[in-house]
């Protein structure tokens, strides 16, 4: 009986051994690519730990099957293996999905300036990888259940009764596949990708992150706003990198009457000529308003991005005030107030001045005019307004 079990230590060790040697050989062959590629080095980190592992399960599960010396315990162990043989394969496999994506990311970089593309393509890859990963955790799951007789032969009954079952299941994960196919539309609709500069709920910030129930925006502030991503396809929003990320801007200001418009032109031609925020294609300066005794000057400028835009537009505000606090102190903001002397003499009537005409009276043209627009409307005769009414006719 001892020779039986000294058998099953030596498969074993020979298992051990043999598994351990074909693992130092992949990775040898492997990291002779290194050289000349970079990524194999990528592979051997991600899937290093995961191929020794499901090599030597291999090894071991061979050695039980052909010597274990108690052929008894081969049903219980073989079931073992396999679920374990199932939990290490699912591993390997999450791992290369793991390379694959590292890959694709790898090849797109978003820290350029031009890199709508790029975050397109960051966007989807991670998406695709989050789902990859349910998809092998799910189907590892129902593989290690299936080892079970006794879940096999229930499976045949839930089988059975899948239309009521998927419905209270569809039901009950109503809000959670809404999310998970929400996620998916945004990804492959290009709505939404990551590093996109958005407007939410009146809030600025960055995509940081879009996963298949929610999406993680990095607010300007450091503060993290996260919505679930029905939101984002049934809410309207405002998305500043959809086709690029420049923008243009408007720096309002309200000035004296007596403002110069042509020499705070040329002072804004100086302060943009001053500065690298600006990316050379908008400076415009226009009167907006003249009422309410100010004139509105607007300055519409343009960068390459909304970060350096609002810099643009604080630095351009800065200078105008600073300008024109030195140079134009008249056309500062005035208000203006009447001072009259109070007097207890009655006010002599004022002469009344010559009718000189209007739209509606002065000229028998006006008069025809007026009569288009009081035509049989009841008149009052009279100042008491008693008897006497007429109604005035074409």
């Amino acid at each position: 009986m001892w020779q039986e079990w000294l058998q099953f230590a030596i498969a074993i060790a020979i298992a051990v051994v043999g598994a351990v040697a074909l693992a130092l050989i992949v990775t040898g062959a492997m990291r002779l690519f290194v050289r000349k590629r970079q990524w194999p080095a990528s592979l051997i980190t991600r899937a290093r730990r995961p191929f020794r592992a499901f090599v030597l399960v291999i090894g071991l599960w061979v050695a039980i099957a052909v010597t274990f010396p108690d052929p008894s315990w081969l049903p219980a162990l073989n079931q073992a293996m396999t679920i374990l043989t199932i939990v290490v394969g699912a591993w390997l496999v999450g791992a290369m999905v793991l390379f694959l994506s590292d890959l694709a990311l790898g090849r797109y970089r978003i820290d350029v300036p031009d890199n709508r593309v790029a975050r397109r393509i960051r966007t989807q890859t991670l998406i695709l990888r989050r789902l990859a990963i349910a998809i092998i955790v799910v189907l590892a799951g129902g593989a290690i259940l299936l080892t079970f007789p006794e879940v096999r032969a229930v499976g045949a009954s839930v089988l059975a009764s899948a239309g009521i079952a998927s419905v209270i299941a569809g039901l009950a994960a109503q809000s959670v596949l809404a999310n998970m196919f929400a996620g998916i539309q945004l990804v492959f609709s290009e709505a939404l990708r990551v590093d996109d500069v958005v407007v939410v709920e009146g809030e600025w910030g960055r995509v940081g992150e879009i996963t298949l129930s929610y999406v993680v925006l990095d607010l300007w502030d450091e503060r993290r706003l996260v919505l679930p991503c029905t939101y984002f396809t049934t809410t309207p929003f405002e998305n500043w990198t959809r086709d690029g990320s420049a923008i243009l801007g408007a720096v309002e200001l309200d000035v004296d009457w007596r403002v110069s418009p042509s020499k705070m032109r040329d002072q804004l031609t100086r302060i943009l000529a001053d500065t690298d925020l600006w990316d050379g294609r908008t400076a415009v300066l226009q009167v907006t308003d003249a009422v309410a005794g100010y004139v509105r000057v607007r300055v519409l400028v343009s960068a390459v991005d909304a970060p350096t835009l609002f810099d643009l537009r604080c630095s351009v505000r800065e200078s105008m005030v600073t300008w024109m606090q030195r140079t134009m102190p008249a056309a500062l903001p005035t208000q203006r107030v009447l001072l009259t002397e109070a007097s207890g003499e009655i006010a002599e009537p004022e002469e009344p001045r010559p009718d000189t005409g209007g739209l509606f009276t002065g000229s028998a043209e006006a008069v025809e005019r007026a009569s288009a627009f009081t035509q049989a409307i009841p008149v009052v005769g009279g100042a008491g307004g008693g008897e006497g009414e007429e109604t005035r006719s074409s």
